[in-house]
């Protein structure tokens, strides 16, 4: 197989993503599917993180519309986004690919707690870290969560993974038959768009920091691998285009 373009990459996975076609929690078949493809790109002599969202079982912002504490129901999406990396890990050891949760809320009977340094070591070993709990603190995205990983552990791309969407569009593609993709994007140009890529903080600590975005559909095989090759797949957002 070929070698990957990058040393270290974060990836990104949704909630939903593990969704696969249920109308809640994990379908098993999803899940496989996931971790095969996260096994084919550790394959590419690629250290990979990934942080997982929770939106398949909770989402703290509709809990605070209905009337719920924010921050009490962003603690409980945290709670979800654990869950979630117990099924990717499992589906990823079924495979044999060695796996290591690290949870920014501290749960040492399931999760190794998020130190820097230590996830650093677990992949120049070769194993997938996979980041749980969010940043740890309530108002805060997976999104950003993930724009902050990747940018302490060092890593050379975000690779922004979506379900069924192929990258940035100018428009919902599901409503405008005629919404445009986009190849590539500038930051500044993401943000004064309002795309809805990710939230503005994590957009903006990517761009701070001139941490490359990749906006891709994880659920076209192979699309992952041929982005680690350095196939212009999706949508790229970078400093400059």
């Amino acid at each position: 197989m070929t070698k990957s373009i990058y040393r270290r990459a974060l990836l990104k996975l949704s909630g939903e993503s593990l969704k696969g076609n249920a109308s809640f929690g994990i379908d098993p078949t999803a899940s496989k599917y996931l971790a095969g493809q996260i096994k084919e790109a550790s394959h590419m002599g690629l250290e990979l993180a990934v942080v997982v969202g929770g939106g398949n079982i909770w989402r703290g912002m509709d809990a605070a519309k209905q009337g719920m504490d924010r921050a009490t129901a962003d603690y409980a999406g945290m709670l979800a986004t654990v869950i979630n990396a117990l099924a990717l890990q499992d589906a990823l050891e079924r495979q044999e690919v060695m796996t290591r949760i690290q949870s920014a809320l501290q749960m040492q009977a399931v999760a190794e707690p998020y130190i820097r340094r230590r996830a650093i070591r677990h992949l120049e070993k070769g194993r997938v870290v996979v980041f749980a709990a969010g940043t740890g603190n309530p108002y805060m995205t997976t999104d950003t969560a993930a724009a902050l990983r990747a940018i302490e552990i060092g890593a050379d791309v975000l690779l922004m993974a979506k379900n069924n969407v192929d990258g940035v569009y100018d428009s919902d593609p599901h409503k405008n038959s005629h919404a445009k993709r986009f190849d590539k994007l500038e930051y500044l140009d993401a943000l004064n768009r309002r795309l809805e890529v990710m939230d503005s903080t994590a957009l903006s600590l990517c761009m701070d920091n001139r941490l490359p975005i990749v906006v891709f559909d994880i659920f076209h095989a192979g699309t992952l691998t041929r982005i680690l090759q350095g196939q212009a797949v999706g949508t790229t957002i970078a400093e400059r285009v």
